[in-house]
């Protein structure tokens, strides 16, 4: 099996076993609304065999970052069309990533009164807001009758995104986010059953996927895990905790058949993310690179070797629209340019130069 072979997840057709993983560009307009750049860029990337959007907010107390999309408002769906079409004429396929910011917000950014998580814990430093850098606010706990609601808003979001012509959606529960400070015995000190043991702290996360799984099927939905990533103040930094805590998750959802489990995480073959993938035994993307880009050589290993279902790269797509291609054909690549990863202007979002271009031009 090699990453330009064509694979099959749950009701996901994929041309190919490269994956453009999800990646925050504050693109959006002011209400969550996809602009015309973002058309673009998409359309640059359907070449992967699927595309995972950026974190899309389900609820406007989820929202992190000036500039993040929503998938709330009729304005936000109708928005997101234009995206889905472009890569279907393409034809490519893409899901939408569905993450709630959790404590990972502020007031100035949200336009709401409060930030939600699992305890009344602030995310350690600071967040860029309209208004400057400011610390972050002690959060709000999610009282027992507030977390289903939160749950239906993950539920509905997902039921818009495929309003909105996404092939899936994939839940965030990754990078410090909602889902992921519900895991970690740090960001989570309740002492109700939504805390304290692993199986405890691992019931959101399954009530939120099994409900956008009910809400769209099982067969379109996907979770993004990032185990021991300690990001954020989210710290699983017990071992034995960790993978307690995440093979309750796998034994959770595994009746559910999802389309995939996308994890991240710096050692692939480890027993970590090995177990999880037996466990909840759903196609496995791995992610490997977000202290080092992925790279061909990696991926080809790691899809095989059998270690993984397909893979997931972060800039390498940022700076090469038609990583593919390029893979395919053992081309230079583009550097990217993390300055302008991210803004609200076209330079360094869809300026990248094609491989057809560069040829082109020589």
């Amino acid at each position: 099996m090699t990453i330009f072979e064509p694979a099959v997840f749950g009701a996901l057709q994929l041309s190919n076993r490269v994956v453009m993983a999800p990646l925050t560009r504050t693109r959006a307009d002011d209400d969550g609304v996809p602009t015309e750049p973002m058309v673009e860029y998409y359309r640059q990337r359907a070449g992967q065999g699927l595309i995972i959007s950026e974190g899309t907010w389900p609820a406007a107390e989820g929202k992190s970052y000036s500039g993040q999309p929503g998938i709330v408002t009729p304005e936000q769906i109708a928005g997101w069309r234009p995206v889905t079409d472009a890569v279907h004429e393409d034809g490519g396929t893409i899901v939408m990533q569905l993450m709630h910011g959790g404590r990972v917000s502020h007031p100035a950014i949200s336009g709401e009164t409060r930030v939600v998580a699992p305890s009344a814990l602030a995310a350690p430093g600071q967040t860029h807001t309209p208004v400057g850098k400011v610390d972050m606010p002690v959060a709000h706990a999610l009282t027992l009758d507030e977390i289903p609601m939160v749950v239906e808003q993950f539920a509905q979001a997902a039921r818009n995104a495929i309003e909105a012509g996404f092939d899936g959606v994939e839940v965030h529960g990754a990078n410090g986010y909602l889902v992921q400070e519900f895991l970690s015995p740090v960001s989570n000190v309740r002492d109700d059953q939504y805390g304290g043991s692993p199986e405890n702290r691992a019931r959101f996360a399954i009530e939120v996927t099994r409900a956008v799984a009910e809400a769209v099927g099982a067969d379109r939905t996907g979770i993004r895990l990032s185990p021991q990533h300690n990001i954020q103040g989210v710290l699983e930094e017990d071992g034995d905790d960790a993978l307690a805590t995440y093979l309750a998750v796998a034994e959770g959802l595994a009746p559910l058949g999802l389309a995939f489990v996308d994890i991240l995480n710096a050692a692939p073959t480890s027993e970590l993310v090995q177990r999880i993938r037996r466990t909840l035994g759903a196609p496995l993307i791995i992610n490997s690179g977000f202290a080092s880009p992925t790279t061909r050589a990696e991926a080809e290993m790691l899809v095989s070797e059998g270690w993984a279902d397909a893979v997931a790269a972060g800039r390498p797509v940022i700076a090469n629209p038609d990583l593919v291609e390029r893979w395919r054909e053992d081309a230079e690549l583009n550097e990217p340019r993390p300055a302008l990863f991210y803004g609200r202007t076209a330079e360094g979002y869809t300026d990248y130069p094609s491989l057809e271009s560069v040829r082109a031009d020589a």
